[in-house]
């Protein structure tokens, strides 16, 4: 196929392009650089079948040539409220690129009548009463509140989505993505992982919030590529949740932190400053692609932060 990719010179936009092209395919990647690196394509530069559009995906798209698959991965994605990247201070870039980047796209596959893959998020649950979350759970989401530039981009852009596919019967898919973690993320991401990673690898101790007990569930990306990689080759037009399973709190991932980095540094709590609308509780429950896509992550929390290291020390200049 020849796959177009929004968001290519992301974290997860980037790892999509190489397993697309391992696997044969020829990519069309599509980035502006507002939230993504071109330190993350530079590895491309040269091979015969990526070619590269810098764009910004809430105006219109044009691609020459024949598009099998349009896969929409622009959006800024990072909850850091401190980071320039964060999408609490691009808030109009995130509103467009969820709303206006999905249409525009969906356009594309239609033109071409080619497949059309939206990455959406575990964030459309909001702060979740159902536990772990399904995909037929509706949310618990503030439409007006700081996070909501995000949550309810990615949830107009599902309804958008399936508008295309019931009204124009465009061949649509739909991940929601859960927290996802590997090489490329950004160390300024704002989430617990790249927060507690860099203070181990700086032997730091680590920061939790509050007393530690929210949970969160972290899947390593090249599982998290496995999983999206089968959805777009699957017949499915309903959401699909991909991610990990395994649920653990905070505090207990910070001691898994510690002790995969051999950091003797221990852990602060910060007791009152949890994140604005920050979830309590996450996890996804994944009957739907065990058994549509027979997918499950292969690789646990351990080998995975052994995996990401090297990049993290790379960016943090320690040998």
């Amino acid at each position: 196929m020849r796959v177009l990719i929004s968001g290519a010179a992301g974290f997860l936009g980037s790892n999509l392009c190489d397993r697309l092209l391992a696997e044969g395919h020829s990519v069309v990647g599509m980035d502006n650089f507002v939230t993504g690196s071109p330190d993350n394509l530079t590895h491309l530069a040269g091979n015969p079948n990526f070619f590269f559009i810098r764009q910004d995906v809430s105006n219109f798209i044009f691609v020459p040539g024949k598009v099998d698959a349009a896969l929409h991965f622009a959006s800024p994605a990072s909850p850091n409220a401190e980071s320039p990247k964060g999408y609490f201070n691009l808030p109009i870039q995130t509103m467009k690129a969820g709303a206006l980047g999905t249409h525009n796209m969906l356009g594309v596959a239609r033109s071409h009548q080619a497949k059309f893959l939206l990455a959406s998020t575990s964030e459309i649950y909001g702060d979740p009463q159902v536990h772990p979350q399904v995909e037929t759970y509706f949310g618990n989401v503030d439409p007006v509140g700081p996070r909501a530039v995000y949550d309810e981009a990615k949830r107009f852009a599902e309804s958008l989505t399936m508008a295309y596919h019931r009204y124009h019967g465009i061949d649509t898919r739909i991940v929601r993505i859960f927290n996802t973690y590997g090489p490329r993320m950004s160390l300024e991401d704002g989430r617990a992982l790249p927060n507690m990673l860099k203070q181990a690898l700086l032997r730091q101790p680590l920061t939790v919030y509050g007393d530690g007990s929210q949970t969160r569930s972290f899947c390593y990306v090249d599982d998290l590529v496995d999983g999206i990689i089968k959805l777009l080759y699957s017949d499915e037009h309903l959401p699909v949740n991909i991610g990990n399973p395994v649920e653990m709190s905070i505090l207990d991932f910070a001691k898994t932190i510690n002790r995969t980095t051999n950091n003797p540094a221990g852990i602060v709590f910060l007791a009152g400053q949890r994140a604005v609308r920050d979830p309590q509780v996450r996890q996804p429950d994944i009957t739907r692609a065990r058994t549509l896509l027979n997918w499950e992550p292969k690789i646990d929390l351990e080998e995975g932060i052994r995996r990401t290291m090297p990049y993290f020390q790379q960016k943090l200049g320690i040998r």
